[in-house]
């Protein structure tokens, strides 16, 4: 399985250390993390992964090395069309605060059908609000949209 997190480039610290439990729980059930390679929310998710041994996938806006925590980079140079990569890729989006890349991503996942949790995240129609990052990593293993 492929979760994808979901987050901006600056993260406050709550974001930065609930991004790194969600990293660290994804890699403990065994998925792939996917995000799009960068810094905040997405280093932290990546950090919390390979901190457990798991596997993390950055697909990069451009074309450097992404955060320090990716296992695998995939250098797209497409600027923000790399966002939907990243939410067609994922079995599950986890999105984690984040301003309109974040919403971008949600978005596309909506749109084609990809379950959407949010932890402190965009409130809108078809996003699963979690109260935790257990929550949120258990739902998206399950696919679990509302109910």
């Amino acid at each position: 399985m492929q979760i994808a997190v979901a987050g901006g480039a600056q993260a406050s610290p709550q974001e930065y250390e609930t991004a790194r439990a969600v990293g660290r729980l994804i890699a403990e059930n065994g998925a792939v993390l996917l995000c799009g390679g960068l810094g905040g929310v997405m280093e932290a998710a990546c950090r919390g992964a390979q901190e457990q041994g798991g596997t993390t996938v950055g697909i990069i806006s451009g074309t450097g090395d992404g955060n320090p925590f990716l296992s695998i980079v995939i250098r797209t140079g497409l600027g923000h069309g790399r966002n939907v990569l990243v939410a067609q890729s994922g079995d599950a989006l986890i999105a984690i605060g984040g301003s309109y890349g974040t919403l971008s991503e949600i978005a596309i996942a909506l749109k084609t059908g990809c379950p959407v949790f949010g932890l402190s995240s965009w409130k809108i129609e078809g996003v699963v609000m979690c109260k935790t990052p257990e929550e949120a990593v258990k739902r998206a293993l399950e696919g679990k949209g509302s109910g």
